[in-house]
């Protein structure tokens, strides 16, 4: 594992050029700590549903990035953490507002990490869906000792 320090602007540039299509929603790194993230979304018009609520595809984007980001902050750039089960339970309705994600890790493991996120509405402390989900960490690439030199003739 890598274990240099993930800064927020680290993490947001390899959302945008990772992971593109959640880039492009306009996603911020807020804070970033060991195992910790939190990430804002600005409220955009494309987001809101038939109902005139938040989309649940962009609840469920905003927390797969920000469980992402915080297996990052503990292993550093390993693109390729992958997410292998996500669950979330959307709470009650969101307002047209931007949206807050707190994600951390619960427990981590030399493979798999799990952790949880609290999504909120801007300027509300009450939580409007929770996600949990559990990431996959790629192996530790092999480093394969070179072959000993021959022994020279006497």
């Amino acid at each position: 594992m890598n274990s240099a320090a993930l800064t927020a602007p680290d993490l947001e540039d390899l959302i945008r050029t990772g992971v593109p299509m959640v880039g492009n929603m306009g996603v911020r790194v807020q804070h970033v700590e060991a195992g910790q993230v939190r990430l804002a979304l600005p409220r955009h018009d494309d987001f809101v549903r038939p109902g005139g609520t938040i989309g649940g595809p962009v609840m469920f984007a905003l927390a797969d990035v920000a469980l992402y980001g915080a297996v990052l902050s503990l292993i550093g750039r390993v693109e390729l953490a992958v997410t292998t089960s996500m669950t979330i339970n959307f709470l009650r309705r969101p307002p047209m507002r931007g949206l807050l994600a707190e994600g951390r890790i619960l427990k981590m493991g030399q493979r798999l990490a799990y952790g949880e996120v609290l999504l909120f509405s801007e300027e509300d402390p009450q939580p409007i869906a929770h996600a949990t989900g559990t990431y996959s960490i790629p192996p530790h690439p092999r480093v394969e000792a070179p072959p000993p030199a021959p022994f020279a003739a006497p």
